[in-house]
C-alpha cells in the first residue's frame, strides 16, 4: 500500500481550521447580535422613562411638552428603524405612534397627556422589555 502524499492531511488540516474558524465567526457574530439586541432594548425603555421626565415638569408650558413627547416619538422611530429584532421594531413602532398621538395645544390638554404618559409608560416600557425576551 502506498503511504498517502503530505499534501492531504495538510489539506484537511486547513479544511479543519477553515470550519472552525467559520464556527467561531458565526458564534461571535451571534453574541455581537445579542448584545446589539440588548442595548437597543434598554435604550427603548429608557427613551420612554426620559420623555416622562422631561414632559413631567411641563404640565403648564403646553407647546414644550408637545415638542418632548415628539422627541421621545422621533427617538423611538429612530430606534425601530435600526431594529434588527422585528418584534422590538414592531413594538418600538407602536409606542412612537401613541406618543405621537398625543395632542398638546392647551393647559387641559397638557394635563391629560401628562396623566395618560404617566399611566401608560409602565405598559409601554413592558412592551418594549417584553418584545426583547
Amino acid at each position: 500500500m502506498r503511504p498517502l502524499p503530505r499534501r492531504i492531511p495538510v489539506l484537511a488540516a486547513s479544511a479543519l481550521a477553515a470550519v472552525l474558524i467559520t464556527t467561531g465567526c458565526s458564534e461571535i457574530q451571534q453574541v455581537s447580535e445579542g448584545v446589539d439586541k440588548a442595548q437597543q432594548c434598554l435604550q427603548a425603555a429608557a427613551i420612554v422613562t426620559d420623555t416622562v421626565q422631561k414632559i413631567t415638569p411641563l404640565i403648564e408650558d403646553p407647546a414644550a411638552m408637545e415638542k418632548a413627547l415628539n422627541d421621545g416619538a422621533a427617538k423611538l422611530g429612530d430606534l425601530a428603524d435600526k431594529a434588527a429584532n422585528t418584534t422590538l421594531k414592531e413594538a418600538a413602532d407602536g409606542v412612537a405612534k401613541d406618543l405621537e398621538g398625543l395632542n398638546v395645544t392647551d393647559a387641559n390638554s397638557a394635563v391629560d397627556a401628562g396623566q395618560k404618559v404617566a399611566t401608560d409608560s409602565v405598559k409601554w416600557v413592558e412592551q418594549l422589555t417584553s418584545a426583547c425576551g
